[in-house]
């Protein structure tokens, strides 16, 4: 697990990170006593939480600002306020909050918030690539971000997971990633560049299996990999109650496929 803790008072934060590491010893802890740098580090990449504890009155941001701009970047993290403030607990969970604690931060109760999150966080790796749709499309292997160089080749990737295996073809693919574009030679030359971008990438990631490629079409191998989307059509309560209505936000083609799970 991943978790981040912001506050100001370096004191508080010390308690805070107590409490977190006392009951989650081998998760990756992410402190910070300033906001904005937590949240450039997030969006860096360079780490996406599980779930953030949160400080409501900080100097320069508040926690509640906090909250929502980490939303926007990675719409999966479970927020959870930690104050000693409890005037702010209806606007925390107005804004959909995981939970919430008091000061000083007691490892009972950061126990009792990570037991019971919004959005359940999977305690076992299986060794497998985790793909992220509910929100923002991520994908994360063996706990990190896995670093694309070319943001058309995370959403060639993110349009083969949403296809769920279907053989896709490459004037199929160029019409949805271009879609403002007529098809040309020049283009599938640049899509086929991007296949390789994403094959180099998982490769060097030592990610192997995802990819099905046959001349001219390309599909991903739905058992190679963990998906939020998969799962919650398969029934998984888990993800059915971490669906917050936000699918692959980040891509105006995916949707069409927000209505669909929300009839289901």
């Amino acid at each position: 697990m991943t978790i981040m803790a912001v506050d100001d008072e370096p004191i508080a934060l010390d308690v805070l990170c107590r409490a977190i590491l006392e009951t989650e010893p081998d998760c990756s802890l992410f402190p910070f006593t300033d906001p904005w740098t937590a949240l450039e580090e997030v969006r860096r990449g360079s780490f996406y939480p599980d779930v953030a504890f949160l400080d409501v009155e900080m100097f320069d941001m508040t926690g509640l600002e906090l909250a929502k701009r980490l939303k926007d970047i990675h719409g999966g993290v479970n927020i959870v306020f930690a104050t000693g403030y409890p005037e702010y607990m209806g606007e925390a969970f107005h804004m959909h909050a995981s939970g919430y604690i008091l000061k000083p931060a007691a490892p009972e109760n950061v126990r009792r918030e990570l037991d019971d999150l919004r959005r359940p966080v999977k305690r076992q790796d299986d060794g497998r690539l985790r793909v992220q749709c509910f929100g923002n499309f991520e994908v994360f292997f063996r706990g990190r971000p896995l670093n694309f160089s070319r943001s058309k080749t995370k959403e060639l990737l993110a349009y083969l997971v949403n296809r769920r295996g279907a053989v896709c073809t490459v004037r199929e693919l160029a019409a949805v990633l271009w879609e403002d574009k007529p098809n040309s030679p020049a283009l599938q030359s640049h899509l086929r560049q991007l296949v390789k971008d994403l094959t180099d990438t998982l490769a060097a990631a030592d990610v192997h299996g995802v990819l099905l490629k046959r001349r001219g079409r390309l599909a991903v191998m739905p058992d190679a990999f963990s998906c939020d989307y998969y799962d919650f059509i398969h029934g998984d309560v888990r993800m059915v109650n971490a669906y917050m209505g936000e699918y692959m936000a980040q891509y105006s083609w995916a949707e069409f496929v927000v209505g669909y799970l929300d009839r289901r």
